[in-house]
């Protein structure tokens, strides 16, 4: 099948290839954004063929020097790299990685702020005195139909400013479209990219964790046949485990956290599971939303 768009009723575009799906919104001049628009569009069309012709490699553990070729997939790679002494490959962060190399198409005059928004993980543009804000979806056990037609209520929102050092955001979990080692609900990372944030999001959300046989684990590859993950163990099921044993889990989270913030890896990161919330740096989500706020979300389909 080839790469479609369509243009949504609050005039979005939506993007999909295989499975790419995205959402693009912008605000500035109409030229400017015509353009930018067409332009994405050009490249959009070929990133899907060009990550399938990689794809053995990127589903190789990051060891040794950089072997790929593609700007998608070595910017994959870049932002795994930090992470090589566990066990992780350059797909941890290749939604974020798409989503980045599609904003590019939107830094230029004339627009005044832009956001690609692929499966939750989310890359923006802002000119000076412009934001955004972001609303968090923490737990999609409780997402319904109804909830996907007539508008997404999140659990809190952020606001992310020009001025801040962060151009990407990025969600993981044991209950998203990708596999987590973890328990998390969600792990919801602010970093200087959305790739960055990508493969943040991925090594923290594993960290979340606690031993307890209640958990539900089986081998990766068992679950997905063409798994990156092989034989590596991914949460399938976390029953309710009690308040202490959370606690428990998401300090074991917060702490790696931590020392990617530290390390200068992260800005701010948000852990939630089974209705605890913990943060991390200066990232703290509020319930209220100014009515004429423009609202993206992330951790849906994460």
């Amino acid at each position: 099948m080839p790469a479609c768009q369509a243009r949504l009723p609050d005039g979005r575009l939506h993007f999909q290839h295989g499975p790419i799906d995205i959402v693009i919104g912008a605000d500035g001049e109409a030229q400017a954004v015509a353009a930018a628009h067409a332009a994405a569009w050009r490249r959009f069309e070929s990133v899907l063929d060009e990550l399938v012709a990689e794809l053995p490699l990127l589903r190789e553990p990051i060891a040794g020097p950089c072997r790929l070729t593609g700007p998608i997939a070595r910017r994959m790679w870049l932002a795994c790299e930090p992470y090589r002494e566990g066990y992780i490959t350059p797909m941890a962060a290749v939604a974020g990685a798409v989503a980045q190399e599609l904003i590019a198409f939107y830094e230029q005059g004339g627009i005044e702020r832009a956001w690609v928004n692929d499966g939750g993980d989310i890359a923006w543009h802002l000119a000076p005195r412009r934001s955004l804000r972001v609303g968090l979806f923490a737990d999609l056990s409780r997402l319904d139909a109804q909830q996907i037609v007539h508008g997404i209520r999140s659990d809190g929102q952020f606001d992310v400013t020009y001025e801040l050092p962060v151009r990407g955001v990025a969600t993981s979990g044991w209950r998203g479209r990708s596999f987590s080692r973890g328990i998390a609900d969600s792990v919801t990372v602010l970093a200087r990219t959305a790739a960055e944030a990508d493969a943040a999001a991925t090594v923290i959300a594993n960290a979340v964790d606690v031993t307890d046989s209640r958990i539900v684990r089986k081998p990766a590859c068992e679950v997905k046949d063409d798994s990156d993950l092989g034989a590596i163990a991914v949460t399938v099921d976390v029953p309710p485990l009690g308040a202490e044993v959370t606690r428990r889990a998401l300090a074991a989270g917060a702490r790696r956290a931590a020392g990617l913030r530290d390390a200068g890896l992260i800005w701010s990161c948000t852990l939630v599971c089974q209705g605890q919330v913990t943060y991390v740096g200066a990232m703290q989500a509020e319930r209220a939303a100014d009515a004429n706020s423009t609202l993206v979300h992330t951790a849906v389909a994460a």
